[in-house]
C-alpha cells in the first residue's frame, strides 16, 4: 500500500513539471494567431543561477521561450500559473521582439467560479504594456466582480513576469 501512494506522489509530481499535450497545442495556436504564422521553433531560455536567484520568477526550460522563425526572433513567451480562491489556472504571456505585451490568454482555469478572469475583453487590457510598467488592479487593469482573487492574482503573475523580463533584458539574458 505504501509503494502504491509513493508511486502516485511521484507520478503527480512529475506530470505537474511537465506541460501536457492540450496545454502545448492551446499555446501552438495562441502563437499562430499572435504572429500570424504557421510554421515556428521555440527554444527555452536559459538563465544563469545567479540571476535567477534575483528574478521574482524563476525561470527554467519549461515556462520561458524564445519564438523563432528561420533563426529570426519574432519573440517570446511565459507559461504560468495564477491562483484563484481554490486552485492554480494556467495562463500565457506572448511578448513582441521589443518585449511588449501582445497577447495574455487564460489557458486552463480550474474553479466553477472566476472564470470571468479568461475573457478576451479583460485580458486585453494586458496587451501593448511594456516592461518598465508597474499596474494596479483597479487602476490600470480594471476589476472583475465575481473574480476578485482571480483577477487581482494574474494582474500581480503579470507584474512580476514583467519586472522578471526587465532584468533579463538588463542582464543581457534576452
Amino acid at each position: 500500500m505504501k509503494k502504491i501512494a509513493l508511486l502516485t506522489i511521484i507520478v503527480l509530481l512529475i506530470s505537474s513539471f511537465t506541460t501536457n499535450k492540450r496545454i502545448e497545442v492551446l499555446i501552438e495556436k495562441e502563437i499562430k494567431t499572435a504572429f500570424n504564422f504557421e510554421k515556428y521553433s521555440k527554444q527555452p531560455i536559459a538563465v544563469s543561477k545567479e540571476v535567477n536567484e534575483t528574478l521574482p520568477i524563476k525561470i527554467d526550460d519549461t515556462n520561458f521561450f524564445k519564438i523563432k522563425t528561420e533563426e529570426k526572433t519574432m519573440g517570446y513567451y511565459y507559461l504560468g500559473q495564477a491562483f484563484g480562491k481554490a486552485d492554480y489556472f494556467d495562463f500565457i504571456v506572448i511578448f513582441d521582439k521589443n518585449l511588449i505585451v501582445s497577447k495574455v490568454k487564460v489557458l486552463v482555469y480550474r474553479e466553477d467560479h472566476g472564470s470571468e478572469v479568461g475573457s478576451k475583453r479583460w485580458l486585453n487590457q494586458f496587451n501593448g504594456k511594456k516592461t518598465t510598467e508597474n499596474l494596479t488592479y483597479q487602476k490600470d487593469i480594471a476589476a472583475i466582480s465575481g473574480a476578485t482573487i482571480s483577477a487581482k492574482s494574474m494582474t500581480n503573475e503579470v507584474n512580476k513576469l514583467l519586472k522578471t523580463v526587465t532584468i533579463l533584458h538588463n542582464k543581457k539574458q534576452l
